[in-house]
């Protein structure tokens, strides 16, 4: 199925828009995270591995979304 640039340009204003909610919100949870701890925020290797492996399995969901018929 063809879709107009119009489609194409509103669906790409709209992922990116809710990507960009999703992290705001994402690293504002892990400061208030830290704060409450009274820790000074630290990622290491491990958990940067678990956020990515996490972050590609939800874009392959988003993926498989477009192949239903």
């Amino acid at each position: 199925m063809n879709r107009t640039n119009s489609s194409r340009s509103k669906i790409l204003l709209v992922g990116g828009l809710l990507g960009l909610l999703s992290g705001l919100l994402a690293a504002y949870i892990l400061i208030q995270k830290s704060q409450d701890n009274e820790e000074d925020l630290s990622i290491n290797a491990g958990d940067g591995v678990k956020v990515g492996l996490s972050v590609l399995g939800v874009l392959k969901l988003i993926s498989d979304l477009g192949d239903r018929k």
